[in-house]
C-alpha cells in the first residue's frame, strides 16, 4: 500500500455509558490497515452518520440491531471513495455507501458497500434525505401510519432528519394540516417558512398538550412520534377516532437512567379505536427503489427541501453524535472525518 495510509483512525466504546454518554466513554484510536483482502474495497470516508438510534447500542442489551462492542470502533452509515479495490464490481474512485462509519478510512466487505451516483444529489443526501432517515420517513408515513390524503399530520422532532422529511411527504401527499414541534424558535420558523408546515410550535415554551391543541384544534389523524413523554400523550388526547401513530424515536427517554412513566391517557386508545405501532426502517427495504425515484424527484422539482449539519474532523464526532440527543442540529447531522 506504497501511497495508501498503512492506519486508520477509529471512535472506539470503551465504557457503557450510564445516563447521557462522557466523553471518557470513548476514545479515538489508531487501527492498522491492510492492503484489500478479495472481495474487500479499502473506502476513505468523506462523510459519516451519526443518529439517535446509536445511544441504544452503547448498552448492553438485546435489541432489534446488536450492541456495539467495548474496546471495537464503532460502525454506522458512512460514503466514501474508494481508494483501493479486491473485488471486481468496485473500481478506484468509485463513491459508495456502506456500514463503517466513525473513521476516516475502512475495510469494507465488497457485499456490503453500494455504488452511489454524486450526480443526483450531494454524497452526503445519501446519508439522510436520500438514505436510512429518508427511508424511516416515508415508509413510516405512507406505511405505518397508513398516510391518506387529508389527514393531519403531527411531527415531533420536525426539524430532524427525520421529522422534516415527514412533514414535506406528508404536505406534497395532500394533508389537510401539517404540524411540527421542534425545540427552538428558528426551527419553528425553518418549519413553516422553508419546509411548509401549517402550524410549529416550541416544545420548551409551554406545555405541548396546550401547544398542540391550539396548534390542531379540529384534532390530528397521524402522529409520527420521534421524542415519546409529553408529546406522545399529548398526541393521544388530539388524535381522532381510527388515528394512528408511528412510533419511530423517544429520544426524550434515551438518556433517562429510570424507567421512564408512560402516557397517562393511554385509556382513550380504546375509546377512540387508535393504531400505535413501532418501526424500524430495515423491515421497509422493498421500499428503497420507489422512495429514491420519488423523492429525488421532489428534491429536483423543489418540493421537498432539505438542511444538513456538518462537523468537521474526525476528533469532533463524539461531540456532534451528543450534539444530535441534544437536539443541535438542523436536518441530518453529518460528520466530515478529514478535509
Amino acid at each position: 500500500m506504497s501511497s495508501l495510509p498503512s492506519t486508520s483512525r477509529a471512535w472506539h466504546l470503551v465504557a457503557r455509558p450510564h445516563g447521557w454518554p462522557a466523553d471518557a466513554d470513548f476514545e479515538l484510536r489508531e487501527v492498522p490497515l491492510a492492503a484489500p483482502a478479495e472481495g474487500h474495497i479499502l473506502v476513505k470516508n468523506l462523510h459519516y452518520s451519526v443518529d439517535p438510534y446509536m445511544r441504544g447500542r452503547m448498552n448492553d442489551v438485546k435489541s432489534y440491531v446488536p450492541p456495539f462492542q467495548l474496546d471495537q470502533p464503532l460502525d454506522g452509515g458512512a460514503v466514501g471513495e474508494v481508494v483501493a479495490s479486491n473485488d471486481p464490481g468496485f473500481a478506484v474512485g468509485d463513491h459508495v455507501l456502506h456500514g463503517l462509519g466513525w473513521r476516516d478510512y475502512a475495510d469494507v466487505p465488497a457485499k456490503h458497500a453500494k455504488k452511489v451516483d454524486g450526480s443526483i444529489a450531494p454524497l452526503s443526501a445519501y446519508l439522510g434525505v436520500l438514505g436510512m432517515p429518508g427511508l424511516t420517513a416515508y415508509a413510516g408515513l405512507l406505511e405505518v401510519a397508513s398516510f391518506k390524503e387529508g389527514d393531519a399530520v403531527f411531527v415531533s422532532g420536525a426539524a430532524g432528519a427525520v421529522g422534516s422529511q415527514v412533514g414535506q411527504i406528508a404536505r406534497i401527499k395532500g394533508a389537510s394540516r401539517v404540524i411540527g414541534s421542534a425545540g427552538s424558535d428558528d426551527k419553528v420558523k425553518l418549519l413553516t417558512e422553508e419546509y411548509g408546515f401549517d402550524a410549529a410550535f416550541n416544545y420548551k415554551k409551554g406545555p405541548v398538550a396546550e401547544q398542540l391543541k391550539e396548534a390542531a384544534p379540529e384534532g390530528i389523524d397521524v402522529y409520527f412520534d420521534n421524542v415519546g413523554g409529553d408529546h406522545l400523550e399529548a398526541a393521544i388526547s388530539r388524535l381522532n377516532l381510527h388515528g394512528r401513530v408511528t412510533v419511530c424515536g423517544m429520544i426524550a427517554g434515551y438518556n433517562d437512567t429510570e424507567p421512564t412513566p408512560g402516557p397517562r391517557n393511554m385509556v382513550m386508545i380504546i375509546g377512540k379505536r387508535l393504531r400505535l405501532q413501532g418501526m424500524i426502517v430495515t423491515d421497509h427495504q422493498a421500499l428503497q427503489p420507489k422512495f429514491v425515484q420519488d423523492v429525488a424527484s421532489w428534491i429536483a422539482s423543489g418540493e421537498l427541501k432539505y438542511r444538513e449539519t456538518f462537523v468537521d474532523g474526525i476528533e469532533n464526532g463524539v461531540d456532534a453524535f451528543l450534539g444530535v440527543l441534544r437536539g443541535d442540529n438542523t436536518g441530518k447531522m453529518v460528520v466530515n472525518p478529514t478535509r
